[in-house]
């Protein structure tokens, strides 16, 4: 929970604190807030029309370079890609230095330097085409393949990506670039995997075990960042693709029972209540999202013919929604008898900014 400044002059002035504490602990907090800044680390994130506008452009170049590339662009040849992935990753590194140290604007400047970064796999792919690196797998295909296809000749763009993030988090501590190298990661699980199994290629089933596994590593991480830095901005990152990777493996799972599919609804659940304990609104989202999954099949399927459903299901709505105005009404409560019983080892689990 966040407080401002008029907050805590409110409470000076109904006399909850005394002006001399006042004083005492804004200078402590514009202490921690300048520590912060000297650190190197981005400030907490938050959510307002400027942010969106940032990440929504910095999306938008990473993906006019990579996922949304044309044939046309591919057919620049080789050098050519390199060199502008190099002219991009150098503009986009100098402008975000200039941002982050010129401006102490961390968002925007850590953005342009994530964009920089974006930039490895087109480069490599660019150094590889010319040099015919592409290993006993064969040309894979254009840039766009590189996000849509598993293909084991992408492994070197991969870790030229997981390099750049790496060495660009030595230098500029901004949380988005942690998702970039989860990403890349998550790609090389999936090009690596037919190596190791001995075949030219994976089969949907054995993608989806690999993108399990691999989630359950990324949010084994995640839970490791939240346990010993409490550094929570850096950690959301890692649990949001975490849940993406092993949320999405088991969701592609197509249980032939229907017991199997209320297991599948119950271990939605299971995250909606992770996310209330632990106060993670991304285990949220995956939650109600499975959740509603499972009822559209109940109502596709099940109860495709029953007149009593759709009035059955509004009124499990009804009850969700008097659920969360109830949770809204006494969550202080709520959160207090939590944090009295839970154990230590689990609450220093929850995001620092709670």
């Amino acid at each position: 929970m966040q407080y401002s400044v008029n907050d805590l002059r409110g409470a000076a002035n109904a006399g909850v604190i005394s002006p001399t504490d006042l004083e005492r602990l804004l200078a402590f907090l514009s202490g921690a807030e300048a520590r912060e800044l000297a650190s190197g680390a981005s400030p907490a994130a938050k959510f307002d029309a400027a942010h969106l506008l940032w990440y929504a452009g910095a999306l938008i170049v990473i993906g006019a370079m990579g996922l949304f590339s044309t044939v046309a662009f591919s057919q620049m040849g080789g050098g050519a890609l390199t060199a502008c992935a190099i002219a991009y990753a150098i503009g986009f590194t100098a402008a975000g230095h200039y941002l982050w140290h010129g401006k102490n604007l961390r968002t925007p400047g850590g953005l342009l330097v994530a964009v920089a970064v974006s930039m490895a796999p087109l480069a490599v792919y660019g150094i590889q085409d010319v040099l015919g690196w592409w290993g006993k797998f064969g040309k894979p295909g254009t840039v766009h393949d590189f996000y849509v296809r598993i293909k084991g000749s992408w492994v070197f763009m991969e870790i030229a990506t997981v390099v750049a993030g790496a060495v660009a988090l030595r230098y500029y501590r901004f949380p988005f670039i942690v998702a970039l190298i989860a990403v890349a990661l998550w790609f090389m699980s999936m090009d690596l995997a037919p190596w190791f199994a001995g075949v030219d290629h994976l089969d949907f089933a054995m993608r989806r075990r690999v993108s399990i596994w691999f989630g359950l590593l990324v949010l084994a991480v995640a839970w490791t960042v939240d346990y010993r830095s409490g550094n929570g901005d850096f950690a959301f990152w890692l649990h949001l693709f975490g849940l993406l990777a092993f949320w999405g493996g088991i969701t592609a799972s197509d249980s032939a029972t229907e017991l199997g599919r209320a297991v599948y609804c119950l271990f939605n659940v299971g995250l909606l209540a992770l996310a209330v304990i632990l106060m993670r609104r991304a285990y949220a989202v995956f939650g109600a999202f499975g959740v509603c999954l499972y009822l559209g099949h109940l109502a596709e399927k099940v109860f495709k013919d029953s007149l009593l459903f759709p009035f059955s299901l509004s009124l499990i709505g009804i009850a969700v929604i008097a659920a969360g105005l109830f949770y809204h009404r006494k969550e202080r409560t709520i959160t207090a008898w939590l944090s009295a019983h839970l154990p230590a080892a689990l609450l220093r689990l929850r995001p620092a900014s709670t």
